[in-house]
């Protein structure tokens, strides 16, 4: 995987490290059963394997709706994966609205040339979190002009959590704080968008049509959507983080037959460099790139 990465950053700048590299809170553990970052397990289920992520608290409150009252914990939930295939523990994950993916269930992503000159004039980056920032600090690095949407309302947590990587992914934006709850902020992001090129966002559908950001009525943008399964069809009604998407792609190390996480949430920085190459080779209108797809390109293309 690092040959092929070198060869399709060569043009940013970076070594493959550093397009990799994540700080924690509490740092970063080696990857086996459990991720990096300590939120995301490997479940046996009754016919293969599953990957849940409780990256978020909220998510932690669900745990007794999903093992059916039998416990909160995560002995209660690899207990309740044993007793279910792996169809029955994907549809249980979307009723609940959890990280859960099954291993190696997504389809690799087709990945563009990585000799693109589509440079972008204005990109507004309405992303979080990883892959989104990436990609669209990848385009500052290639020459666009960067407006990073900062949200009072939901601000993006990297600054606290990451500070190294917010630093090294968001450097050469422009900050432009806004309230997306008002109407006042919801305007201002619209005027933003009026005389921009390039949207990046790692918000589902639902949630972007709620700030009145739709492909169909906003026709002269190119929008590098990043989201877990996909922006349209079934998949953008899924959630996902970096690591249980690099499972669902199957980018795992195998320990006879028990699969071990491989690296850290690898799904997000694969993601943002390919959506940033996208956008370079001169790919319009939608750019859905899901990121248990992409993790699957790079595991079929490493082996």
């Amino acid at each position: 995987m690092i040959d092929l990465l070198t060869t399709r950053m060569a043009r940013f700048g970076w070594s493959p490290a550093q397009l990799l590299e994540r700080d924690a809170p509490g740092g970063l553990a080696a990857p086996g059963l459990t991720s990096a970052n300590r939120h995301c397990r490997l479940l046996r289920c009754a016919d293969g394997w599953a990957a849940l992520n409780l990256a978020r608290p909220d998510d932690l409150d669900l745990i007794p709706a999903l093992t059916g009252g039998a416990g909160d914990d995560w002995a209660a939930v690899a207990h309740w994966a044993s007793q279910h295939d792996t169809d029955a523990v994907r549809r249980a994950g979307l009723e609940l609205q959890l990280p859960l993916a099954v291993v190696g269930e997504a389809a690799p992503q087709r990945l563009v040339p990585a000799n693109g000159t589509t440079v972008p004039r204005k990109v507004v980056d309405l992303s979080a979190l990883w892959a989104g920032p990436l990609c669209a600090g990848l385009l500052a690095r290639a020459g666009a002009r960067v407006v990073r949407i900062v949200s009072l309302g939901r601000p993006d947590p990297t600054p606290q959590s990451s500070p190294r990587l917010d630093a090294r992914i968001n450097a050469g934006k422009e900050l432009c704080e806004l309230d997306l709850r008002t109407a006042a902020g919801r305007a201002a992001l619209l005027a933003e968008l009026a005389d921009a090129d390039v949207l990046v966002t790692s918000a589902r559908p639902a949630a972007l049509a709620r700030l009145g950001l739709e492909p169909a009525r906003l026709p002269h943008l190119t929008w590098a959507a990043i989201t877990a399964h996909g922006f349209t069809g079934p998949g953008a009604l899924r959630v996902g983080f970096g690591d249980d998407c690099a499972a669902a792609g199957g980018m795992v190390d195998w320990q006879g037959d028990e699969p071990r996480f491989r690296g850290d949430a690898l799904a997000d920085p694969l993601t943002g460099l390919e959506a940033a190459l996208a956008v370079l080779a001169g790919k319009t209108g939608l750019i859905d790139l899901a990121m248990a797809c992409v993790a699957a390109a790079y595991a079929r293309g490493t082996g």
